[in-house]
């Protein structure tokens, strides 16, 4: 996982899933390492106090580890983390 500011093209997004999702993996292909980023300055600005800062942390590595899964925008939503 890495910790980054902010992300300059997207400068409200809390956090980032990059690589291939597991169902869509197919055996011998090349594979870059998986990464979730999480932006801390949107986090800091949306959410002062530190509690639901460290909620809003929890949910956002959650949703990020979701999309590792194959789990979608749509249905991550239906679960509450969207």
């Amino acid at each position: 996982m890495l910790i980054e500011d902010e992300r300059p093209s997207s400068p409200g997004l809390l956090g980032l899933y990059h690589g291939v999702p597991l169902p869509e993996r197919r055996s011998g292909d090349p594979i870059q390492p998986d990464t979730i980023t999480i932006y801390r300055e949107p986090l800091e600005r949306l959410y002062p106090d530190p509690d639901e800062l460290r909620e809003q942390i929890r949910v956002t590595v959650l949703h990020e580890l979701a999309h590792y899964f194959g789990i979608g925008e749509e249905r991550l939503r239906e679960l509450g983390y969207g």
